[in-house]
C-alpha cells in the first residue's frame, strides 16, 4: 500500500531533523532513520496501530519521543503529522 506524507507532516519532520542536528551532528539523520523505519512498519502492517481519534492512528518512533499520525484509506496511507508526543499532544487534531 503506498504512503503519502502530507506537506505539513513533511515540515514537522524537517523541523525535528534540524532541531536534532543542531544538538549533535548526525543526530538528525538518526531521527530520519527512525522515521523511515516507522513508515516502513506502517506500510507493512497499517492496521496494527491504535486508532487515537476518529480514523487517525498513531505509531510511536523508537528512541525519539515522536509519533506519526496517519489515516488508512481504501488503497493509500496518508501521514498527517509527525509530532513530539509530549509537547504537542493534541495539536495534530487540527489537521483532521
Amino acid at each position: 500500500m503506498p504512503i503519502v506524507v502530507q506537506p505539513a507532516a513533511a515540515a514537522d519532520i524537517d523541523e525535528a531533523f534540524l532541531w536534532y542536528e543542531g544538538r549533535r551532528e548526525g543526530l538528525g539523520f538518526e531521527f530520519l532513520a527512525a522515521v523511515q523505519s516507522t513508515l516502513d512498519a506502517i506500510i507493512s502492517r497499517p492496521t496494527a496501530y491504535q486508532v487515537v481519534h476518529r480514523d487517525t492512528r498513531r505509531a510511536l518512533l523508537r528512541r525519539f519521543p515522536y509519533a506519526i499520525f496517519f489515516r488508512i484509506y481504501d488503497d493509500i496511507i496518508i501521514v498527517v503529522a509527525c509530532m513530539h508526543a509530549r509537547r504537542h499532544p493534541g495539536q495534530w487534531k487540527s489537521r483532521s
